[in-house]
């Protein structure tokens, strides 16, 4: 089976041009890397954050969308996260792609030019229309959320207070 392809403008922008485009680094991979178009390296600090270039953009058709997404082995091995995970590209942005990264990690990371820092995922996107008048199915879950499936819950067991409210198990 062949993954399915879309055609998507792409622009090197000049402090990029000289960094190779986005690509798959597997014949199945869901993201294409993007990579780190700074002038020098610099070092993001433990709790740092910071917004790194691509030297790229792109022109998504309408009905799609690209998601910045974290690299799996920066976050394991540096604690390198995307801050907005997923960040949301828009069919009608015509900016350059730029990445916010936070370092969760306890030793600053260096951000080296060329340096693989997210994925990009492009998909598709469905447009809703609110109906205020719907009607809900009952399913066996109901209305239990946040840790509500886990094996073992039954419901109202035990109340968690957390910053965003009670969480009930």
């Amino acid at each position: 089976m062949t993954t399915p392809k879309t055609t998507v403008a792409i622009e090197r922008l000049a402090h990029g041009a000289d960094l190779p485009l986005p690509r798959y680094e597997s014949a199945l991979a869901a993201g294409v890397d993007l990579r780190a178009a700074v002038a020098e390296t610099f070092e993001i600090a433990p709790g740092g954050r910071a917004l790194v270039p691509t030297g790229i953009r792109i022109a998504l058709a309408p009905g799609t969308e690209a998601q910045v997404r974290a690299r799996s082995g920066l976050a394991v091995r540096h604690g390198l996260a995307v801050v907005n995970a997923p960040g949301t590209i828009d069919a009608d942005y015509r900016g350059e792609i730029q990445v916010c990264l936070i370092n969760l990690g306890e030793v600053p990371v260096a951000i080296e030019r060329g340096m693989r820092i997210a994925q990009l995922v492009v998909a598709p996107v469905l447009h809703v229309v609110w109906d205020e008048g719907g009607r809900f199915d009952e399913t066996d879950r109901g209305e239990g959320g946040f840790g509500s499936t886990g094996e073992g819950v039954t419901g109202g067991e035990e109340v968690i207070e957390t910053e965003c409210g009670r969480l009930e198990t």
